[in-house]
């Protein structure tokens, strides 16, 4: 009886996934890892919209950064492309419009889906860690909570009440209540 045949996993880089087809999934690298996740649930995509649109108001005032939202492209290294719901970017990266000169992300914000549940809590969580993005926002819309991150943490702060964020620089904060980003459609 031979051996199983065994497969050597395949060490993806940021350029092998931008090589990739546009099939209607969304491509990540994570230290060299693949991330594939399907097209997004209605929900997610509400989610994301109220998030974007709440953060774009309060930067309309507050000149700190600029949200953006995926598809995007960022990367911190050759096996690192990731691919944010949600993001605000310093203005002056934001201004020379190339992804490869956004680099200084001031927040994050994943919203979760059955088929991302490992990539955002874990893998992407830690890399976005490592990075030093100041604030990592993980929102649950089953469970109508949100996970509270910054770069040291070992665990995160649960939030069920209401999201706030103080950006270096704004001269007041940004605030939203969860019953309103959780309201039915």
């Amino acid at each position: 009886m031979g051996m199983p045949e065994t497969r050597t996993p395949v060490y993806w880089t940021a350029e092998m996934v931008r090589r990739l087809p546009e099939d209607g999934n969304r491509y990540e690298v994570v230290y060299g890892e693949l991330l594939v996740t399907p097209a997004p649930r209605v929900w997610h995509q509400q989610l994301v919209g109220r998030l974007y649109l709440a953060l774009a108001t309060y930067l309309e005032t507050h000149h700190v950064g600029v949200v953006l939202a995926s598809p995007a492209d960022i990367s911190w290294g050759q096996d690192v492309l990731v691919q944010p719901d949600v993001f605000v970017a310093p203005i002056e990266q934001a201004r020379t419009l190339d992804w490869a000169a956004i680099r200084d992300l001031l927040l994050v914000v994943e919203v979760l889906s059955p088929s991302n549940l490992r990539q955002d809590r874990f893998i992407k969580r830690r890399r976005y860690q490592d990075a030093r993005v100041p604030l990592y926002w993980i929102v649950d819309g089953d469970e109508r909570q949100v996970e509270v991150w910054i770069p040291d943490d070992l665990f995160p702060r649960i939030e069920r009440d209401r999201l706030t964020w103080q950006p270096v620089g704004a001269a007041g904060s940004f605030s939203l209540s969860l019953q309103e980003l959780f309201r039915p459609i």
